[in-house]
């Protein structure tokens, strides 16, 4: 595991922060949740909540490993607690809009003259500077703005809502990435430095095909280009019962796998055909899906080399096979994708509750424990 000193304070909430500083405390890294007293992150209290404990089951799998500190940052003695803790920490992580932390007093310039080793990543929605930098906003508006909710969806319907968060999470990634990169320039310079990441950035990197094809010069139009829907060789079909198949064979030997298996040598030399109402392959595909049942088509290309895989409920998919045979699935939420032979995750502590380690931490600095009770009335904590 990561040495356990190499600590990272997240003053981040809701999704994209503490889904960044996640990624960093399953493998190993001690992240110290800096958290408004009093009501601290909003996702504490999003459905749905545990009936037992009444904790939000989505907090609980974004924060867990992680310790929580409760410090008012908009009163003088809880900025002072934090620059004192700056000094002990690696990585600070923030996702408020551009300006804010300066407005605080807390700006990166300040920091780096605490800790000149401090890795500063900011994460906001539109980036640093740009029109829109201090604007609000959420993942809808970030794959909106992007190009990519235009790209998703019928050719002839509205943009459909992709079915996870992509700009939140991709932009989260990508500030993971960029820590990372920081921390490991630090072991060559010695020196910290400022990240900065941003969701609308985040959904703009995940459309690598589209924005070439764009620089090409050709036209990039929803439901209409080789892997949103234009084509027959990559597409969904309906099955008898309502259910549904996914074909994906881009390859030449794929697909003509998957005509032999299903009888229909006649659609050999028409792989690339337009997915349109009326084309002719097209219309015979929709056809030969429709003559089976989901199940019926799964064992039919059971163990067959076609690129042809049913799309199943969550439900379905989470008690599946290959995803069972991830081990990505735990009480605390979904565990990384990725493994290290040297770095194996282990089962993390529970998500903190609201200042769970706040007098720890304070007698870390050298608080004593009526130093904390005159925290608490002054607000502080």
């Amino acid at each position: 595991m990561i040495d356990s000193t190499m600590r990272v304070l997240d003053l981040s909430r809701l999704l994209p922060g503490p889904y960044c500083s996640r990624i960093l405390a399953d493998f190993g890294f001690e992240v110290v949740k800096v958290e408004r007293p009093g009501g601290g992150d909003w996702s504490r209290h999003v459905p749905p909540l545990d009936p037992e404990s009444g904790e939000s089951l989505l907090f609980r799998a974004l924060n867990r490993g992680k310790k929580s500190l409760s410090l008012n940052l908009k009163s003088d003695g809880g900025r002072y607690i934090l620059l004192q803790l700056v000094e002990t920490a690696d990585v600070l992580l923030e996702s408020f809009r551009p300006g804010v932390m300066e407005r605080l007093g807390l700006g990166y310039g300040t920091l780096a003259q605490a800790n000149p080793r401090l890795i500063y990543c900011a994460l906001s929605g539109y980036g640093p500077g740009g029109p829109y930098r201090e604007r609000a906003g959420h993942d809808l508006n970030y794959e909106g703005l992007s190009g990519l909710l235009d790209l998703t969806g019928p050719r002839d319907g509205p943009p459909s809502m992709v079915g996870a968060p992509i700009a939140d999470l991709a932009g989260a990634l990508w500030a993971a990435v960029g820590i990372l990169l920081a921390l490991l320039d630090r072991e060559r310079t010695g020196q910290g430095q400022r990240v900065e990441g941003s969701l609308l950035g985040g959904a703009l990197s995940v459309l690598p095909l589209p924005v070439a094809q764009h620089t090409a010069g050709h036209p990039v139009a929803r439901g209409t280009n080789d892997l949103n829907g234009g084509l027959v060789c990559f597409n969904f079909y309906e099955t008898q019962e309502g259910g549904y198949m996914t074909l994906s064979a881009l390859e030449p030997q794929f697909w003509a796998i998957f005509c032999q298996v299903v009888g229909r040598g006649d659609l050999l030399d028409q792989q690339f055909a337009p997915a349109l109402p009326g084309e002719p392959a097209f219309e015979k595909l929709c056809a030969l899906f429709r003559t089976r049942s989901r199940q019926e088509w799964v064992q039919l290309l059971a163990g067959v080399d076609a690129c042809c895989e049913p799309v199943y409920s969550l439900d379905e998919a989470l008690s599946s096979a290959p995803v069972q045979a991830l081990n990505m699935l735990a009480d605390a939420g979904l565990l990384p994708p990725v493994r290290l032979s040297e770095q194996p995750v282990e089962a993390a502590h529970p998500a903190p509750v609201l200042g769970q380690h706040t007098a720890a931490l304070l007698a870390e600095l050298g608080y004593a424990t009526a130093d904390l009770a005159s925290f608490q009335e002054q607000g502080i904590v």
